[in-house]
């Protein structure tokens, strides 16, 4: 059998997919490229995200097209009775429904957890929520932005500078990691169901997914309060834990170990540096980063890029250009992978693309198996055209 036609690793599961902008529709992709067949349920006006510019045609935005690929498109009104009697056609044989409507709304319709699996006991819920439900923020709306905002992410910036004003990381990464965060939990609710027979309920709240992320490291000595004070991995909040200028551009250069600094030193001829306290205890280099950090940019000023990832690979210390993304597709690492694909869209023309990161040996992900779909594209082969 060709690597080409083996199972993908999710084929036979079905997803029920109720959301919409990024969160759980990256999720529900993720799915999709391991072979679920993902229905996207959508109002009569579609996905938010399908508006977002720019676009070739109406309602076929480019982000829309990056979140959505591996899915069939249906359209169904929840809003009047006949809607909701074809989603839970839909659900007699789901594995998974996943929702973005706020559990409130959904139990308002009689689409919640406990009414949907008296009618299917095999069919696992998962609610993609902007707060923990048992919280005073649950009701509350939720974007990236706001996210951002209430996590600590948008002032980390305060805590290297109390006078810098805070600020948002210039993706969506509430949203995103979110959706990476439900496609993992998607799939070790499918695995525990696999293993016991039992189907549950899953909450991915964004809030707390990405305060729990950022504070893996910024918990810091906050750790051992009593009362919890201390935040902040100061190697990440030092000022010169930058990219650092070389005489032709920008540059990481990124020794980590003992021996890597005595290398990186023995490296640019600062021999009276390889036994120096910075470089031997790393305990003490933690306390200085910044002055280390700043020999480091000093010294880089002093040569172009190539001179120093030459210089830097022979001495086996970690360091890249700073690249722009418009670089990317030319990165011969990426080329080399295959990573960038153009793949033939049947409304879009020809678009862009890029391969799922993870490689299976003997289940394959797929990123062209079904193209991102129109509005309704699917509605008479999964309804049937005397259901519309």
């Amino acid at each position: 059998m060709t690597a080409a036609k083996k199972p993908a690793i999710l084929e036979g599961i079905k997803v029920i997919d109720l959301t919409s902008v990024v969160f759980g529709p990256l999720a529900t992709q993720m799915l999709g490229d391991l072979g679920a067949d993902v229905i996207k349920v959508e109002a009569p006006e579609g996905d938010l995200l399908r508006q977002v510019q720019p676009s070739n045609n109406k309602l076929m935005g480019a982000a829309f097209l990056g979140t959505n690929r591996n899915k069939r498109s249906v359209v169904l009104d929840l809003k009047t009775e006949t809607g909701r009697g074809q989603l839970l056609k839909l659900l007699t044989d789901a594995d998974v429904m996943i929702s973005s409507i706020r559990p409130a709304a959904l139990a308002r319709l009689s689409l919640d957890p406990e009414t949907l699996r008296r009618e299917n006991p095999d069919l696992i819920t998962v609610s993609a929520t902007g707060y923990n439900q048992d919280g005073p923020y649950a009701a509350k709306p939720a974007f990236d932005d706001i996210v951002q905002s209430v996590s600590g992410l948008a002032s980390l910036a305060t805590l290297r500078d109390p006078d810098a004003a805070p600020e948002y990381a210039p993706t969506i990464l509430a949203d995103k990691l979110g959706g990476v965060t439900a496609a993992y939990a998607m799939v070790a609710a499918l695995l525990h169901r696999e293993r016991t027979g039992e189907a549950q309920h899953v909450e991915v709240p964004m809030f707390e997914t990405l305060a729990s992320f950022l504070l893996a490291e910024h918990l810091d000595g906050a750790t051992f309060e009593e009362t919890p004070q201390d935040f902040g991995y100061a190697r990440m909040l030092v000022p010169h834990r930058r990219p650092v200028q070389t005489a032709d551009g920008y540059i990481t250069i990124l020794p980590y170990t003992n021996m890597q600094w005595a290398r990186f030193f023995e490296a640019i001829g600062r021999d009276d540096m390889i036994d120096h306290i910075w470089v031997t205890d790393m305990d003490a280099r933690s306390r200085n980063i910044g002055a280390v950090y700043d020999m480091v940019a000093q010294l880089a000023r002093t040569q172009p890029t190539d001179h120093w990832l030459d210089l830097m690979e022979q001495a086996d210390i970690p360091a890249m250009p700073v690249r722009n993304l418009s670089d990317l597709p030319d990165d011969p690492h990426l080329a080399a992978t295959g990573f960038f694909q153009q793949v033939d869209h049947p409304t879009e023309g020809a678009i862009w693309t890029t391969k799922p990161p993870v490689r299976f040996s003997a289940t394959p992900a797929r990123h062209d198996h079904r193209p991102a779909p129109r509005l309704g594209e699917h509605s008479d082969e999964i309804l049937g055209p005397s259901e519309r």
